[in-house]
């Protein structure tokens, strides 16, 4: 059987800088120009190429009748047919339009046989949207073809070229390329087949990253969690036929010291992520079509760790920890069911409602013992519900939090970069659908309505008291046909808002304020 390496191949994107348009285009090389803007700075930027450049430009746009308003794409063939000009105009000048615009961008460019591709945009939205775009276009998601097939594939590919972005800064080159690099790890564990990603095999994969990373590492195993009193976390894993689930806690701490006397500094972030390897549902089975690619419902854990591995990259001046929560949750004959109650590390009691909601389950534990470490805030990922894709497609994620005051600064960073959230009701009443008659929360109602709001009041119920807390369900996890620049269908969605969000240190510094609602916890029950 073919077999796959442990870690994707993410070599650095190859680039050169250029200041302009016209000394990117020095010394003769096969190239092909992507450019972004509105048609008036695109007429401009081609006329300071030349009278030659210029008339070819003046004689397509009248051809094709290129005028501001809805998206359309144009080519222009120079004289020496190594010179390709590429055009996407539009109005929109939003993040996530200019990400998509260079998505398409990208994708014509890579069928031209040329030694350069040049980037170049209007303003730093449009320059760092088609840099984003071309390095994640260099990243390939696993695959398990024969070797025969593969081995002609890359005979027949060439080098790939060598970017020249025009007029961005070192910084921000740094930044995405680190960014569109975590988020090619979030895709490439996401799209692992689900025999190749076990729970078993995940941890052999984040040691091999931790190594190579320098981060720490420590796995509480099955053992380990049965001590912790992770009641919920293995109610979900008692059905599989391995023992091998487990809570893997990595640790980013960056070389530079926190200022003398600043204790904040020294409390780590917290991202926690759902790591479900395969879910066919449990006692409660899926259908065909809904379990059919449930080997993406660990892209939550994928998120946190490429979020780990672009903050790492980046050289960030705080502590981050990623806790990855790593199960499958199979039909057996010892598997939880229906009415059955456990008991989760915090203490709280919970009636099980319906086996298919495991992934709240997992992460009531993981968010209860990841706030025994009192991090300065928790941030969970999940692929948690099918009501928030019905609420907001695949082209959102779903937002919920214990600190009401900053919803609209969350929301403002998700349209910043391009990873578009919404931010849902978090009102207390809805814990009246969560009451039980026998135990002190029930998993989820019996109706599926609200579904996404009802999972999120469960797991605030197992957040430390005080801490601030971010969810976020990735309904865009998965999209078919991509998202903005990202052309497959696993998106690695996340990955660009945490790691923009976690760079945001005043809204950090927000989020440390009181929380709008204190969080309620009732006095641990015994189970005999």
């Amino acid at each position: 059987m073919a077999s796959l390496s442990l870690l994707p191949d993410l070599p650095d994107a190859p680039y050169r800088r250029a200041t302009t348009l016209r000394s990117a285009l020095r010394g003769h090389r096969r190239r092909v120009l992507l450019l972004l803007g509105s048609p008036a700075e695109l007429a401009q930027a081609v006329g300071e190429l030349g009278p030659d450049a210029q008339a070819l430009w003046a004689a397509h746009t009248r051809a094709q009748g290129v005028t501001p308003g809805p998206l359309s794409a144009a080519i222009v063939t120079g004289r020496q047919a190594a010179n390709l000009f590429i055009q996407v105009q539009g109005i929109e000048t939003s993040p996530f339009a200019a990400l998509t615009q260079a998505g398409k961008l990208v994708q014509s460019a890579q069928a031209v046989p040329v030694d350069e591709v040049v980037l170049w945009g209007s303003d730093d939205t449009a320059r760092e949207a088609l840099w984003s775009a071309w390095v994640a276009s260099r990243y390939a998601l696993p695959t398990l073809r024969s070797q025969a097939i593969t081995a002609k594939a890359a005979h027949a590919s060439p080098q790939p070229p060598v970017a020249v972005p025009v007029g961005l800064g070192l910084a921000a080159l740094q930044k995405w390329q680190a960014v569109e690099r975590g988020g090619a790890l979030a895709r490439w564990l996401t799209a692992l087949p689900g025999n190749h990603l076990t729970p078993a095999l995940y941890r052999k994969r984040v040691q091999a990253l931790a190594r190579q990373q320098g981060w720490k590492l420590t796995v509480d195993d099955e053992t380990a969690l049965r001590r912790a009193g992770a009641g919920a976390f293995l109610a979900v894993a008692q059905g599989n036929a391995a023992a091998d689930a487990c809570l893997i806690r990595v640790q980013y701490r960056p070389t530079r010291k926190p200022r003398q006397g600043s204790k904040q500094s020294l409390a780590p972030v917290a991202l926690v992520g759902k790591g479900v390897c395969f879910d066919t549902g449990g006692v409660n089975l899926k259908p065909h079509r809904s379990m059919l690619d449930m080997h993406t419902d660990m892209a939550g854990s994928a998120v946190a760790l490429g979020t780990l591995l672009a903050l790492t990259e980046l050289g960030h001046p705080a502590p981050v920890d990623a806790w990855l929560a790593l199960a499958e949750n199979h039909l057996a004959a010892q598997a939880y069911k229906p009415q059955d109650v456990v008991v989760a590390s915090n203490g709280t009691t919970i009636q099980i409602i319906h086996t298919d909601a495991e992934g709240r389950m997992l992460l009531a534990d993981a968010l209860a013992l990841a706030s025994r470490t009192k991090p300065r805030a928790l941030i969970d990922f999940a692929t948690l519900t099918g009501a928030c894709v019905g609420a907001l497609t695949e082209r959102y994620a779903g937002l919920f939090t214990n600190r009401l005051g900053q919803r609209n600064e969350l929301e403002a960073i998700g349209r910043q970069c391009g990873e578009r959230v919404w931010a849902f009701p978090m009102d207390a009443d809805f814990d009246q659908e969560l009451e039980s008659k026998v135990a002190d929360i029930i998993q989820c109602p019996v109706e599926g309505k609200g579904d996404h709001i009802y999972a999120a009041r469960f797991l605030q119920r197992f957040v430390g008291a005080g801490l601030p807390w971010i969810h976020l369900d990735l309904a865009a996890a998965t999209r078919h046909g991509g998202l903005a620049h990202i052309t497959t269908d696993i998106t690695g969605f996340g990955v660009r808002y945490a790691t923009t969000l976690l760079q945001d240190t005043s809204l950090l510094q927000a989020l440390d304020g009181r929380p709008a609602g204190a969080i309620h916890h009732r006095t641990p029950a015994r189970i005999s």
